[in-house]
Parts: structure tokens; C-alpha cells; sequence
């Protein structure tokens, strides 16, 4: 497929992905202030198999209003592998733009609408706590240390001018998610962010980064962990690594 005209009229429909673990309290108060903020959008929840009944849950809501669906995935396989998988199904319809949002209310649903407008003008639109005008709300000083040194060392590996390249929460035009070679996505926690953003840049699309105001969880656990961090840490630097060598070798050649 060609790659989307730029305009409001290339963004619709639109389509939000929501990946649940153990998110029975939260989702339901997510998906009423999306719908509420945007009534036109479709919100696609792919739950790993909840032990806490989040599944039941978005089924009993999907019940309630046809523009929820529900995907349910038989293990925790990974933020990055639901992902993948609501982007294939959004893929495998008619939907022009695909989001990714988490359902525990760090992201404000009520911002969706200026991250989708931004898409006017680029293919990726990421809502940035990094950016003149983004903030975080009540995070401990550990979670934005690490987080604002996750941000720093994947500027520097990779090379990229994006702020928050970690960010979870964006919009992607459907000719980005189309071109990209979903199927070699190894990234299984939140390093996923940092891999997908890097191949749009690579691919030559246009990123754009939109202001946003990320909030703590209020209920439930973060699914942040050792095991998450060390991945981002190896696979970053691989890719970095990668992206040094072939410059090497290109300059190697014009020599």
C-alpha cells in the first residue's frame, strides 16, 4: 500500500491498541475516557491471559459497545509480542492510524487527539515527557532517573534526535507499521519502543514528538523489572554497535 496522504483525511480510522496484564481496575475507566475524548475510535484490548480476570472484564465491556474488541493471548509473552500481534490485526482491516497506549492511566487519553493531529505532518507521533511542555506526574526519582538515562544512552548508541524514544504512547500512520519488518521484532519488553522508533527513523519516515503529561499508575503494579531493563541495555547496545560498524564500512568504501 502507498503511504498514507498527509491530512487529516489519511488518519481514519483510527484504531488503539491497549496490552493488559493484570489490569481489571484499570481498564475499564481507560477505555470510557478514550471513547469519551474520541468517540469515533476502535480500541483493540490484547490481554495476556490475566490471572486477575482483566480478559472477562474488557469481553463483558466489548459486550456493551462494538467499538471495543477483545484479543486473548494464552501467556505473557511480552509487551512488545502484544503489540505486534494488535498491529497485525489492525493491519488485517481497514485502519489508516494504529496507537499504542497502556491501560494504566499514564496516559491521558485526553491528549490523543493532539498526538493524532501532529500526524498531519509526519508518519510517527510520539507523546514526549521530553519535550518543552511534557512532564511527569508523581514519579519516583529512580523511575525518572532511569528512565531519562534510558532516553540519554539510546540518543547516544543510536544516533537519534528523538527525546523520549521510550515513549509508549503514539500514533503510527498504517504505511509505517506496513513497511516494517514486524516479523524480526525481537524486543519483548519496553525496549520495543526504542526498536520500532529506530526502524521508522532508518526507514525514512518522519517522527514528530507531541508534549504530553505522563502520570504514575495509581492501581496495580508497574511491569517494569531487572530482566526489562538488562534486554534494553544489550539489544541498544548491539544496535549501536551495528550502526557504528556500517558507517565504518561505508566510509571504509568511499576511502
Amino acid at each position: 500500500m502507498a503511504q498514507a496522504p498527509r491530512g487529516a483525511q489519511g488518519i481514519d480510522p483510527v484504531l488503539v491498541v491497549i496490552p493488559t496484564y493484570n489490569e481489571r481496575e484499570n481498564i475499564g475507566p481507560i477505555l470510557e475516557r478514550l471513547l469519551k475524548a474520541l468517540p469515533d475510535v476502535n480500541a483493540l484490548v490484547v490481554d495476556d491471559g490475566s490471572p486477575d480476570g482483566t480478559g472477562d472484564v474488557a469481553d463483558e465491556l466489548a459486550k456493551a459497545d462494538e467499538r471495543i474488541q477483545v484479543m486473548h493471548r494464552t501467556e505473557k509473552a511480552g509487551l512488545g509480542a502484544a503489540y505486534v500481534a494488535g498491529f497485525r490485526w489492525g493491519l488485517s482491516r481497514d485502519y489508516a492510524t494504529i496507537v499504542e497506549m497502556d491501560a494504566d492511566g499514564s496516559h491521558a487519553p485526553e491528549d490523543l487527539p493532539r498526538v493524532l493531529a501532529a500526524l498531519e505532518d509526519a508518519d510517527l507521533s510520539i507523546g514526549s515527557r521530553y519535550v518543552p511542555g511534557g512532564s511527569t506526574v508523581n514519579w519516583p526519582f529512580q523511575r525518572k532517573a532511569l528512565s531519562w538515562g534510558a532516553n540519554f544512552y539510546a540518543r547516544i548508541a543510536l544516533g537519534t534526535k528523538i527525546n523520549d524514544i521510550t515513549a509508549g504512547f503514539r500514533a503510527y500512520r498504517r504505511s509505517v507499521l506496513e513497511k516494517l519488518p514486524l516479523d524480526e521484532i525481537a524486543s519483548r519488553g519496553y525496549c520495543f519502543q526504542i526498536d520500532l522508533a529506530f526502524r521508522t527513523k532508518l526507514a525514512g519516515f518522519d517522527v514528530v514528538e507531541v508534549p504530553i503529561t505522563f502520570t504514575e499508575r495509581e492501581i496495580g503494579q508497574s511491569k517494569m523489572s531487572g530482566s526489562v531493563v538488562r534486554e534494553a541495555i544489550v539489544l541498544v547496545g548491539m544496535w549501536g554497535l551495528k550502526r557504528r560498524w556500517q558507517q565504518l564500512r561505508g566510509l571504509a568504501k568511499k576511502g
